[in-house]
């Protein structure tokens, strides 16, 4: 059976749009719309997948992260980022980072995260991080991948399988994006109450 990315269902993403480069230069050109309130939003925009996998699990919890270089890590216990495998055994993700949200991007009627902003989805992420990796746990196995501005710079690099599913998304966003605003720990600890399946843990190491 052919198990190529052309037949498979596109539901949030282009399965064939592996990098959609013209989107991640847009996102780019235009980051203050995109990403107002700068890092903070675009941690709501990682954390909004990991309410919508609480929501459908009925409860779930994820780790945020500030780090001291001042990127920001996102760990969550979900089932891991969707990952098949072509005709010719090979992994392939689909493809969250580098291609567009079909239900979000560019839709009048996008959800609102809870700084009261449209959700665009995680490539407003990668493209607006100078580096970005995605570990990824399936059931069916894990791997990494590293990005900056949102183009990967690896493949999918297979790493040890400990049994459990989620993803990690460590992220350092553009100088730009991080001197807009700083983001602050208890303020993000009472926007994310919002999504009420979530339980966030906000952990700020800036200040070690």
């Amino acid at each position: 059976m052919d198990r190529s990315p052309v037949p498979w269902r596109n539901t949030t993403h282009d399965w064939t749009s592996t990098v959609d480069v013209h989107h991640l230069r847009r996102i780019r050109h235009d980051w203050a719309t995109l990403a107002p309130g700068g890092t903070q939003h675009l941690i709501l925009e990682v954390v909004a997948y990991a309410a919508d996998e609480a929501e459908a699990k009925g409860a779930g919890r994820c780790t945020v992260t500030f780090h001291v270089n001042g990127s920001v890590s996102v760990v969550d216990g979900g089932r891991g980022t969707d990952t098949r495998f072509d005709h010719h055994g090979r992994a392939v993700k689909k493809p969250v980072m580098a291609s567009k949200d079909l239900r979000f991007f560019d839709h009048p009627d996008a959800q609102l995260l809870p700084d009261g902003h449209p959700r665009r989805g995680m490539s407003v992420v990668a493209a607006l991080s100078e580096w970005l990796i995605h570990t990824n746990r399936r059931a069916g196995g894990a791997w990494n991948q590293r990005y900056e501005f949102g183009i990967p710079t690896t493949g999918l690099t297979p790493i040890a399988d400990d049994s459990t599913t989620g993803t990690v998304v460590h992220f350092r966003p553009d100088e730009p994006v991080r001197t807009a605003a700083r983001p602050i720990a208890d303020e993000l600890s009472q926007l994310v109450t919002l999504w009420p399946h979530l339980t966030v843990e906000v952990v700020d190491r800036r200040s070690i």
